[in-house]
């Protein structure tokens, strides 16, 4: 079990599966950072997570997750404001995107393309090297980056999406091969496919019909950042399949097998580049 500050920064708070998040932290007792676009939405978010929880210390920041500037500013603003409580003990990347049409590479737009591409990388890349220093100076902290099996299963459509979440778990097992020995953890949290404005317009859900609970994301979210999967840590988890206690279960098998995560499967142990 961990000691870290039960303090979080969620990413594209203002709506989606963000709002979820801060909502379901704040109700498991985490005071929540959350960080935006847009400020009225964010400042809806606040006020329905202080009526759920009275006496939560949230706070709201509006910056781009693309801007180093913006970002840098609204970090230390937020480490300052959970000074009390001993900093920043958790950030969740959540903000992403993804392309406006459902077309293969040849027929997208490059330039869509790349704005994928560089809010679903950029954005944690910036996050994370903002957060970070305080993390270590302190000796513990967590990071989850809400990823996707798009990042492992090669698809027909959104070229940029499926990059971009392959970039974010290399990203995460650079952040745990780099860190881990100093008290900080990392995991790839994929949600499943939530209800949200962005699932709904895509096409490939049209004839969905089961959906997963936001919840879901919030207990492994919740679980990790508490410190109860810290043996998972650099690796790939999915809401709606994996859960809690299931992970716990199983985590000496994924450590002892190095599964779940973004690696070169080689043909045999007398592959060269193995």
């Amino acid at each position: 079990m961990t000691t870290t500050p039960r303090t979080a920064v969620v990413t594209g708070a203002g709506r989606g599966i963000g709002r979820g998040l801060a909502l379901g932290l704040v109700g498991a007792g985490w005071d929540v950072a959350l960080l935006g676009r847009s400020p009225g939405p964010l400042a809806a978010v606040a006020a329905e997570a202080a009526a759920a929880r009275p006496g939560a210390h949230v706070v709201t920041e509006v910056a781009d997750v693309v801007d180093r500037a913006a970002v840098e500013a609204a970090v230390a603003r937020v480490e300052a404001a959970f000074a009390a409580q001993g900093g920043v003990g958790l950030l969740v990347n959540n903000a992403g995107v993804i392309e406006h049409q459902e077309v293969d590479l040849v027929r997208d737009d490059p330039d869509d393309v790349w704005r994928v591409i560089e809010t679903n990388v950029r954005g944690p890349l910036l996050l994370s090297h903002a957060v970070l220093p305080g993390m270590l100076a302190r000796g513990a902290g967590y990071v989850v980056n809400i990823n996707s099996g798009s990042g492992h299963r090669p698809s027909p459509v959104y070229t940029g999406y499926g990059i971009s979440k392959g970039a974010l778990a290399r990203l995460t097992t650079m952040i745990d091969r780099q860190y881990a020995d100093r008290g900080v953890r990392v995991l790839d949290v994929a949600p499943g496919v939530v209800v949200t404005d962005m699932t709904r317009a895509m096409p490939l859900h049209d004839d969905r019909t089961q959906w997963t609970p936001v919840e879901d994301t919030v207990a492994l979210v919740d679980a990790f950042g508490s410190g109860r999967l810290d043996a998972l840590s650099g690796r790939f988890v999915r809401a709606g399949t994996d859960t809690e206690e299931s992970l716990r279960e199983v985590a000496a098998r994924v450590v002892e097998a190095d599964a779940r995560t973004l690696r070169l499967v080689p043909y045999g142990p007398d592959d060269p580049v193995a």
